[in-house]
């Protein structure tokens, strides 16, 4: 199974990388695939490497099904 989950680009640099913000962690990827993005849209990333643009409305119903499997998680491994 693969996951790619949604980061805020912040910043971008030389050789089509950037840094994006994944959940406060900032990870610097590769913009090779989505040379269109900009500082503040929303990508896919997958395995360092942006794969995709997404809206802002869906990456923020993206990542809070993440923290609700989160905190699922936690609950269970606490009982």
């Amino acid at each position: 199974m693969c996951l790619a989950i949604p980061a805020m680009l912040v910043e971008l640099r030389a050789d089509e990388r950037a840094v994006v913000n994944l959940g406060g962690i900032r990870k610097d990827v590769s913009i090779e695939l989505v040379p269109e993005a900009a500082v503040g849209d929303y990508v896919i990333v997958h395995v360092g490497h942006a794969i995709g643009m997404i809206d802002p409305e869906e990456a923020a119903r993206t990542l809070a099904l993440f923290g609700e499997m989160s905190e699922a998680a936690a609950r269970a491994d606490a009982s």
